[in-house]
């Protein structure tokens, strides 16, 4: 019997089913903040810089998210089209406005930070593997990685890695080094995960 040999073509997403994929999506990412927010961590990223800040000011990590990702709209509409830019707009309003929902939802008490790190991470990184796969993103600081890896040849990677570095050290400064240490788990398994189950070699594009 003859192989098949033709390349899967991948099938466009309906409006649909990016409708449903945001929805999940993004109640898992929000769920992920609000596991790290109930004990006081962190995460990398956007996301943990917005954490942090609300931390550190009156405002709440749903005003801090929204905001800090705006100038980096410029740069996603300049590499990756106004498409990408809404959706992502689109995903960033989303996870701001149901991080702010969920705690009058579901109260977590006597949670381990460690368990929480764990969730947070774990939640987050299949949240966001759901909204990569229907062209979108949260933003931040992983388009002006691109952005730099495209004009001075920086590697992305190091570009995501220096700025987790900087955030941690920061935090380490005005919070408690165990919550740190329990977030650094936290982050370790968001990253572990997309880079296992969003492999374009393995998964994306098939």
């Amino acid at each position: 019997m003859a192989q098949d040999t033709e390349p899967h073509r991948a099938l466009a997403h309906t409006p649909l089913e990016d409708a449903q994929a945001f929805v999940l999506g993004t109640v898992l990412c929000a769920l992920g903040v609000h596991f790290l927010t109930s004990d006081g961590l962190i995460t990398g990223q956007t996301a943990g810089l917005a954490v942090l800040l609300s931390y550190l000011s009156p405002l709440s990590f749903a005003v801090w998210f929204f905001v800090v990702n705006l100038p980096f709209y410029v740069l996603g509409w300049m590499r990756m089209g106004p498409r990408f830019v809404v959706k992502t707009g689109i995903a960033v309003t989303l996870v701001s406005v149901l991080s702010t929902l969920l705690p009058g939802w579901i109260t977590l008490d006597s949670v381990s930070p460690w368990l929480s790190a764990t969730l947070a991470g774990a939640v987050t990184g299949m949240g966001l593997i759901v909204i990569f796969r229907h062209g979108a993103s949260l933003g931040g600081i992983g388009i002006l990685a691109l952005w730099l890896q495209e004009r001075l040849g920086v590697q992305a990677g190091w570009v995501q890695l220096g700025f987790d570095g900087v955030l941690f050290v920061i935090a380490g400064a005005v919070l408690d080094l165990w919550l740190v240490a329990a977030s650094l788990l936290g982050a370790a398994i968001v990253n572990i995960i997309v880079a296992v189950n969003h492999r374009r070699d393995r998964y994306v594009g098939r």
